[in-house]
């Protein structure tokens, strides 16, 4: 007697003979970061029958001819009134004011699951914000289902709908070269293992202040964000010809030799 998978759930468990277990979306590092073995954001990127998105920051990339109402560079920030981004507040760099505010793209994986559950197929109305005329439309779009369609039966098969990825597109955007990731990526990913925030000592006011380990310079003392474009942090060009002379041995939270 041998157990067939049946359901939907069943199946997207079950491994083939003779497939390794990378093979099964939740061996992913995460639902959200680029992997080694492949990138489900890019299973985003045509959710929205009509555009093209970047999930990771919600930002529209390209719509499709006789779209008028949104354009490149708009902002989703909300599907069926559930937003796809939160606020966040927490200590500043500054000793002068103790928090500032912020956003966080959330994961769609796990925001937008209610709304792929129950609207799949249907149009859902999505807010968008226009950020030259800092105004938000709204407009109702169809939500592609994440898996094909059975022509025989109708149902939902364990493959990934060609619409919203086509072959080859779940593995672009992978760690190639790994300084790229390593680089910028942070959260729930493998390169979050690296040194981010080094050299700390707390503060009278009881905040902190340290270094970025990618930081050129550790004068003056001071944590800024991770950003590609800084000129007092190293460069993806940096690492790429000279990780190994550039990045620093960190022993007990400090620079070390």
């Amino acid at each position: 007697m041998s157990i067939e998978p049946r359901n939907l759930t069943a199946q997207l468990h079950h491994r083939a003979a003779g497939n390794p277990p990378s093979t099964l979306p939740e061996s992913a590092i995460s639902n959200c970061f680029p992997g080694l073995e492949f990138d489900f954001r890019n299973l985003w990127r045509r959710v929205f029958q009509g555009i093209e998105i970047h999930e990771s920051s919600g930002v529209v990339v390209a719509v499709e001819p006789g779209q008028a109402v949104v354009q490149a560079g708009f902002f989703l920030i909300a599907v069926a009134g559930e937003p796809t981004f939160l606020g966040l507040r927490g200590p500043n760099a500054t000793e002068e004011d103790a928090e500032l505010s912020g956003i966080a793209w959330l994961e769609w994986s796990n925001s937008l699951a209610e709304v792929l559950a129950s609207s799949a197929g249907k149009p859902v109305p999505c807010e968008f914000f226009d950020p030259q005329a800092q105004t938000t439309v709204t407009l109702e779009l169809p939500i592609r289902p994440i898996f094909e369609q059975s022509a025989e039966t109708g149902e939902a098969m364990p493959l990934v709908a060609e619409e919203l990825a086509t072959p080859g597109e779940l593995t672009q955007s992978l760690c190639s070269p790994w300084q790229n990731d390593y680089r910028e990526c942070g959260c729930y990913y493998w390169a979050a293992s690296r040194p981010d925030y080094v050299n700390v000592e707390p503060t009278a006011r009881g905040a902190s202040i340290g270094n970025n380990w990618m930081a050129r310079s550790r004068d003056p003392k001071v944590y800024e964000p991770d950003t590609a474009d800084n000129p007092r942090q190293l460069s993806y060009e940096d690492l790429f010809r000279n990780w190994q002379g550039l990045l620093r041995f960190i022993v007990e939270g400090r620079d070390h030799d």
